[in-house]
């Protein structure tokens, strides 16, 4: 059975947004551009949610940033080999190839999801990685922790939800950067 892991940016204090709803605040670093990449190779399919995806669907739908760089290119590559599964009321249509259209939130359907794939799953965004949270999908949660503390926004974690959880591994990076790695013991 293929895992649920729940991979995000966050800010020293919890958040994936500033007050402004900004996420410019992630330092540019080829360490951990490169080590992001390698993390999304293993994926074969992102559960996302409107505003992640509609971020993400760039390294599609914009062509001059994979002609950037040869890490630019393979994130490019990597992203774009995955398929997408977005959750959204409000998007009309998707923009990129190998990707579905949800209107809500299925836990069961993503049990199958998860029972049938041959490749791990991510969530993304916080609103849906709550929903997965609660319905107690998330077999892992992976943070690259950012040195900086940006006194509010929106929170990396869910609220209102319990999980334990046990380190399983650890990584630091020249520029500050913290990548957590852990598996959930329940809820």
């Amino acid at each position: 059975m293929a895992k649920l892991i729940y991979l995000t940016n966050v800010s020293l204090d919890g958040y994936i947004e500033d007050e402004r709803a900004a996420f410019d605040f992630f330092p540019v670093d080829d360490e951990v551009f490169a080590f992001t990449t390698d993390l999304v190779r293993s994926v074969g399919t992102f559960l996302y949610g409107r505003r992640l995806y509609e971020a993400m669907a760039v390294w599609e739908t914009n062509a001059a940033l994979a002609a950037q760089s040869d890490l630019t290119a393979g994130f490019a590559s990597a992203w774009q080999a995955a398929s997408k599964v977005v959750y959204s009321t409000t998007l009309p249509a998707v923009s990129t190839a190998d990707t579905r259209l949800e209107r809500r939130f299925d836990p069961d359907a993503v049990r199958e999801l998860k029972a049938t794939a041959s490749s791990d799953l991510t969530v993304g965004g916080a609103n849906l990685a709550t929903q997965a949270f609660r319905a107690g999908l998330v077999d892992e949660c992976q943070l690259l922790i950012l040195p900086i503390v940006v006194g509010g926004g929106k929170p990396g974690l869910p609220t209102g939800v319990r999980a334990n959880l046990e380190l399983l591994d650890e990584r630091r990076f020249h520029n500050g950067v913290v990548h957590l790695r852990y598996r959930t013991l329940g809820q």
